[in-house]
């Protein structure tokens, strides 16, 4: 008899995987010293941020088919050989002064490693976990989220001590070890693995009582729906933590070294919110959960408009990022519920999408605006109304879920 894998040891894994790709929202750590270093503008340097978060989302759409055709041990394998070389890649550019080879091996190869870590474990969780869908993802991501607090100062003091070359070397190399050996861990459940108990419990989420394809998934009302609720939520929310600094400066009295501040304290709602939400979403369902996401953000976006005391404006701005984390954390569960789990990570991969797009739109709507206009105000009243348009979807895509509802009451 084949013996049962533990499934908290198969999350724990994703959690480390998570962990080290997580390390691109430390880019910011690394642009003043990499400028200073080669001499390269600032703009030039993050814009290999921006390359690889595009890289994330569009190769996340292809690299979520192979998680379902080969499995998960394969593609995050995949993602350590990429991500790892795309980090020590980026060392020898910065050493070699070409800036073509920074977007190359950051940008193309690190963001093509960033996808397929990032789907490698998402879906796999969700089937060992069908009953506690919301916690086992939002574990997962929330490590994703939290991965910058521990690479920032790690790499500061490695850029201090062996400069800003080997730090790449040295990281490289660390990312490529812990991630192809987190990946061997990662296997998705064999049939009758999991307890009867735990197996029933997916039905007792489903909102469909479906397993649809990928394909299948991809000609519903319904992912599309839920495509432009992930995209109007990343959108919001991207583009308040690219600008969280200057904002709050230009709308409050706030000082700039309080503004470092906050960017820190919201950075950790940014992570916690992507598991609490996820676990609340076990207990009243995603559909209500998203809904609730896009009440407060509207709420908050009124409060950033109107209040101009720091302390509340930073308090909403702490509130938003929680719903922006949420966003990514809820939504995976989400899919479980409507479409199944049969090729969960292709219909998520496909999904993260919406993250490329939103990385793009986001940060360049607030400030091609506030460019233009020299203040913060239009785009907020933008958001307000691009969300509450998304808080309709929201409610509207709920009545797609009432025949089975039906079905399951009578």
């Amino acid at each position: 008899m084949t013996k049962t894998r533990n499934r908290y040891g198969v999350a724990f894994a994703g959690v480390i995987l998570h962990l080290m790709i997580g390390g691109v929202y430390a880019w910011s750590v690394f642009t003043k010293p990499i400028s200073a270093y080669t001499g390269w503008k600032e703009t030039a340097v993050s814009f290999a941020f921006s390359l690889a978060i595009f890289f994330l989302g569009m190769s996340a759409a292809f690299m979520g088919r192979l998680v379902e055709k080969f499995g998960p041990t394969v593609t995050g394998t995949i993602s350590s050989i990429c991500y790892g070389s795309g980090i020590a890649l980026t060392g020898l550019a910065v050493q070699s002064h070409h800036l073509w080879l920074l977007y190359l091996a950051y940008g193309v190869i690190g963001g093509l490693g960033l996808g397929s870590g990032y789907v490698t474990p998402v879906s796999t969780i969700v089937r060992w976990f069908p009953d506690k869908r919301g916690l086992a993802t939002g574990l997962a991501i929330m490590g994703f989220g939290f991965a910058a607090m521990l690479t920032g100062p790690v790499a500061q003091k490695l850029m201090a001590a062996v400069g800003i070359a080997n730090t790449f070397y040295i990281l490289g190399a660390f990312y490529f070890v812990v991630m192809v050996v987190a990946a061997q861990f990662i296997k998705k459940p064999r049939p009758n693995e999991l307890p009867q108990a735990i197996a029933q419990n997916a039905q007792r989420v489903s909102l469909t009582n479906r397993e649809l394809t990928a394909n299948q998934a991809l000609k519903t009302r319904t992912f599309a729906f839920l495509w432009f609720m992930f995209f109007i939520n990343i959108t919001t929310g991207i583009g308040l933590v690219s600008a969280a600094s200057p904002m709050a400066q230009n709308m409050t009295t706030m000082t700039a070294s309080a503004a470092a501040v906050m960017v820190g304290i919201i950075g950790l709602f940014n992570g916690f919110g992507r598991l609490v939400w996820a676990t609340l979403s076990d207990f009243i369902g995603r559909p209500l959960t998203y809904s609730l996401i896009f009440v407060l953000d509207i709420v908050m976006l009124f409060i950033l408009l109107f209040f101009k005391m720091p302390f509340i404006f930073a308090m909403a701005l702490c509130l938003l990022m929680s719903c922006y984390g949420a966003g990514f954390s809820v939504i995976p569960a989400y899919l479980g519920d409507v479409f199944g789990t049969k090729e969960l990570g292709a219909i998520h991969g496909y999904v993260l999408t919406a993250w490329a797009a939103a990385g793009m739109v986001g940060p360049l709507l607030l400030s091609y605006t506030h460019q233009v206009l020299h203040n913060y105000y239009v785009t907020l009243i933008v958001f307000v109304i691009i969300d509450a348009l998304a808080m309709i979807v929201s409610v509207w895509i709920q009545r797609d879920f009432v025949p089975h509802r039906e079905t399951k009451a009578a």
